[in-house]
């Protein structure tokens, strides 16, 4: 019979099926382009490929191809009929994920995962900054990834995928060195790992290495295919370094060339993310000329995010249009309000006050900022995302003290702050707190 690469059987007699489809799965695993074609060539193979199938419609899902992941996702249901019980159920898990259920798909895939838990696709969607557990609203998402890779890991050994999650994983839940330690052995391992690359790119961050973190994106990503999805976000990496160093036209300069929203290869969700949250630490900075940026990532979002229920899409939306004095924001905020009255807005008031907090802000109000802001910032963790990602908000708040003549409250934070980490950031502003404080 044919087996993927953790050894679990494949219901397809085709050999060069199971090989197009472990290859998909490698690119997958490790952010690479080239899984959409292995998966297509897959299904040509054999039609009846359910596991096929339900890989190709998680792509098309990952693009905002809704209507196409559907359709592929009901197939797969159709032809896991005469799968394997494992396969079945790793359909149907990713199904939920398609079919956005994100709760029924956590559940079985912890139950699943007790029985197989090898299937490492099924492992793969609850881990990560985007993945099941960060945007599921609970604030120990972090603590919950590395509990169940820890779980798990016996059945991996030195796996190049698993030590890349398990390396991460320990960085984002704080233990530095040892997530620092693991994502360079993924490195090592498979070098052709996006996956590895960008853990290892949040472990230098996170220790505020950032000339090592520049260093090193900068020598791997030429070998990077630019269409492989991760590319413009560790792009985005290589523009905080960038800003941390006090060059504000070179991230500008990263954020035109690999980042703005101009028909490029990558997730929408990446995309938009990662724009709107460049331009805000821009505009933080001092950075001006961004309004045509500005209006570019609202429209992306406004096409691409409608409605409010994708609440890390949601606080960025927020951003972008604070920033464009869209009537947008106020529909937006009123959706969040209702969803959160139905009990269905996942991370609860805290959303909510984290976009009011950054209307407030863009509107000059640091008071009112500040109000927001502070006790939103204890529930952080619920809106999802990385370290990195969510930091944006309490850079939002020591601005706002600063500009607000709160000296003192912005030299706590950011001490607490340079305790955990250096940046040439945070100690350029320790001294503008130093200053507002003895005027």
């Amino acid at each position: 019979m044919n087996r993927d690469r953790y050894d679990l059987p494949l219901t397809t007699t085709s050999g060069r099926a199971a090989a197009h489809y472990r290859d998909g799965v490698d690119c997958m695993l490790s952010a690479w382009h080239g899984a959409e074609d292995a998966f297509d060539r897959a299904i040509a193979e054999d039609p009846s490929f359910a596991l096929a199938h339900i890989g190709r419609a998680r792509l098309h899902q990952l693009n905002m191809e809704g209507g196409k992941a559907r359709a592929m996702a009901a197939q797969a249901r159709e032809l896991a009929a005469g799968a394997t019980p494992r396969e079945k159920s790793h359909v149907e898990i990713m199904a939920a994920v398609i079919e956005s259920k994100p709760k029924v798909a956590v559940t079985a895939a912890e139950a699943h995962l007790d029985e197989y838990p090898r299937d490492a696709q099924v492992l793969s969607i609850l881990l990560g900054a985007f993945g099941l557990y960060a945007f599921s609203g609970r604030p120990d998402h972090d603590a919950a990834k590395l509990a169940i890779c820890e779980r798990h890991a016996r059945h991996y050994g030195d796996d190049w995928w698993f030590v890349s999650y398990l390396g991460w994983s320990h960085t984002e839940a704080g233990n530095l060195s040892t997530g620092r330690a693991l994502s360079e052995r993924a490195m090592e391992l498979r070098s052709a790992n996006a996956n590895a690359a960008h853990g290892l790119s949040h472990a230098m961050f996170e220790q505020g290495d950032m000339d090592a973190g520049r260093s090193f994106l900068s020598q791997w990503m030429p070998a990077h295919d630019r269409q492989s999805f991760l590319h413009g976000h560790l792009a985005w990496h290589v523009a905080l370094t960038a800003l941390d160093a006090g060059d504000l036209d070179g991230a500008l300069a990263i954020y035109e060339q690999h980042i703005k929203p101009a028909g490029r290869p990558y997730p929408p969700l990446n995309i938009f993310t990662d724009g709107a949250s460049l331009l805000w630490r821009l505009s933080l900075a001092g950075q001006t000329g961004l309004e045509p940026h500005w209006r570019d990532v609202a429209a992306y979002g406004e096409k691409y995010f409608p409605q409010a229920g994708a609440h890390f899409a949601d606080v960025h939306f927020a951003l972008a249009t604070a920033m464009t004095g869209s009537d947008a924001l106020n529909i937006r905020l009123a959706q969040l309000e209702a969803r959160d009255a139905d009990g269905k807005l996942m991370p609860g008031r805290a959303a909510i006050d984290l976009c009011r907090g950054i209307w407030a802000f863009a509107e000059g109000d640091n008071a009112g900022a500040i109000r927001l802001l502070e006790p939103a910032l204890a529930d952080l963790a619920r809106i999802g995302g990385s370290h990195a990602q969510r930091e944006l908000w309490e850079d939002t708040l020591i601005v706002a003290y600063l500009r607000a003549g709160q000296g003192d409250k912005a030299a706590r934070c950011i001490s607490a702050r340079l305790d955990r980490r250096p940046s040439a950031r945070d100690e350029a502003w320790s001294r503008q707190a130093e200053r507002n404080q003895r005027n």
